[in-house]
């Protein structure tokens, strides 16, 4: 499916997605006006059928992909339908799975940007005894990858994603000294692409439990929201922020949406991973953690709606990502020499 077509037929009210289901990622679109109502528009074609996906990262159009079955990994812009291939220095991968974290995002320069890649893997369990931490960065204009040096104050957890805006990446992060038993991610922190360093840890407009569950978004690539649902101590508050004010070193908030969902019977929605909102209609979506072909609606006075994704997506066992996605025009800049042989059958690139 050509995303082109795809956008230029586009109704209006009309959001587009990203999804990833069963290894695969594929347009989607969402139509608020109404009844609301959710349609799988196609698979993307930028990658061969024989290219499994296991995470992928969202930068502005560009899409940086985890493999399920290969240690290399591929950015791809769906909408030109370039790619560029990148082999790691190091692999890690205990039972199949990648255990390094990544993220894409860029330095601008007098004349265009220039594309970052980070990768990290930090162990702290048993800490400090056991404590093992290894930060790089790729630069895909050098085809370089360089070692960073990085003294954690912070502590990322694995499955918790980071989202990039205006060039950097933030994470919901905690203190590192917090026993690990106890962690909750009540902070911010923000890597900057430009001076390759972490700033400070920032705060989230609340003080979250135990057992609440915390995940940030991005909106319009203007504004950062962040997701605090109340697992277990109060099940049925849904909190949302957005914000006023985002530096590498300073961050505001403003409450976007409450939602309590004990008017809603035997079912409780619980949206696990990413999420969007639509700023204007005043609702977010995001998959539901115990029906992972299901998008969640949810909004104000207690709207909520569940919009099932209809057709075959393969292995279930993966689990479903989503973000919402505005196509791209920015060239996916080749290592000098163009693209590597190995790497021809699996889609075209642009030099």
């Amino acid at each position: 499916m050509q995303i082109g077509q795809a956008l230029a037929a586009a109704k209006e009210g009309e959001s587009q997605m990203i999804v990833m289901m069963g290894n695969n990622l594929s347009l989607t679109s969402i139509i608020l006006n109404g009844d609301p109502s959710i349609e799988h528009k196609g698979k993307l074609t930028c990658l061969d059928e024989q290219v499994k996906i296991s995470q992928f990262y969202h930068c502005e159009g560009l899409l940086l992909c985890i493999l399920k079955d290969d240690s290399r990994f591929v950015v791809c812009n769906p909408y030109l339908e370039q790619t560029r291939w990148i082999e790691p220095r190091y692999s890690h991968r205990p039972y199949g799975m990648d255990r390094f974290s990544y993220a894409l995002g860029y330095v601008n320069t007098d004349s265009c940007r220039s594309y970052k890649l980070l990768r990290f893997i930090d162990y702290y369990y048993n800490a400090p005894e056991k404590q093992f931490f290894w930060y790089e960065v790729y630069d895909f204009d050098s085809d370089l990858w360089t070692t960073l040096d990085v003294t954690p104050h912070w502590r990322i957890a694995f499955c918790n994603t980071g989202v990039s805006f205006k060039g950097n990446t933030y994470w919901c992060a905690a203190e590192r000294n917090v026993d690990v038993d106890e962690v909750l991610a009540n902070r911010l922190i923000c890597f900057d692409f430009t001076s390759e360093r972490f700033g400070p840890l920032l705060p989230l407009p609340f003080s979250g439990g135990h057992h609440d569950y915390t995940t940030l978004s991005c909106v319009r690539e203007e504004k950062l929201a962040v997701l605090l649902h109340h697992d277990e101590s109060n099940p049925y508050e849904l909190d949302l922020w957005i914000t006023t004010k985002i530096e590498t070193e300073e961050v505001l908030w403003s409450k976007f949406l409450r939602v309590e969902t004990a008017g809603f019977n035997s079912y409780v929605p619980f949206i696990s991973g990413s999420f969007f909102i639509d700023e204007e209609k005043k609702v977010a979506f995001g998959f539901d953690e115990r029906n992972r072909q299901r998008v969640i609606v949810i909004g104000e006075a207690g709207y909520l709606r569940g919009l099932d994704l209809v057709g075959d997506f393969g292995d279930q066992s993966c689990k479903p990502d989503l973000c919402s996605y505005v196509p791209s025009l920015v060239q996916i800049k080749q290592p000098e020499g163009g693209e590597r042989e190995e790497e021809s059958e699996y889609g075209e690139a642009s030099i």
